[in-house]
């Protein structure tokens, strides 16, 4: 019998794999603290906190830009925070996230909206195209309205979202 592979070899086989690779995935699910998470999003005025095993980032919107901007600005608000570099490192150095959720506010507490991007949502190709998206609508979105409105697309096409009532018609 030299030179076969036996059934019993085979069923061996398949089970080592298969262990192995389940060893490398539980080593690899590695949660940030609030603080490491919040560390990311240092540069901005946000709250960042651990909720099982998705990072949650809290922003204020101004009014003032609400009823200036409408429903447009209601929108893009957490796409503006989801789509950045702090987002997508965070994604990239902590394998045990499996989602960012991010909620724009009033100052008043009033939620404005959410939305929540798995992990797997983005690959490099489309992290790239996403950062480019929201960069623009940060840059010219005051005078080019339809950068905003790109990003609001883009998000919306990559993420499950919630607008309140209050701010966004139907």
């Amino acid at each position: 019998m030299k030179g076969r592979i036996t059934t019993p070899m085979r069923t061996l086989a398949v089970a080592l794999i298969a262990t192995s690779a389940w060893a490398c995935d539980e080593r690899d699910l590695l949660l940030p603290s609030d603080e490491e998470a919040a560390a990311y999003f240092a540069d901005q005025n946000v709250e960042v906190e651990l909720t099982g095993n998705v990072v949650r980032v809290t922003a204020v919107q101004s009014t003032a830009q609400l009823r200036r901007g409408g429903e447009l600005w209601a929108k893009v608000g957490p796409y503006i925070y989801l789509f950045s570099e702090p987002t997508r490192e965070l994604l990239t150095e902590w394998n045990g996230v499996a989602a960012v959720r991010v909620t724009t506010r009033t100052s008043a507490g009033t939620e404005i909206a959410t939305v929540l991007m798995t992990r797997d949502a983005l690959n490099d190709v489309t992290w790239r195209r996403a950062l480019n998206i929201a960069g623009l609508a940060r840059r010219d979105g005051t005078s080019r309205v339809t950068r905003l409105s790109d990003l609001v697309q883009w998000g919306e096409d990559h993420t499950e979202f919630e607008y309140s009532p209050r701010w966004v018609e139907g």
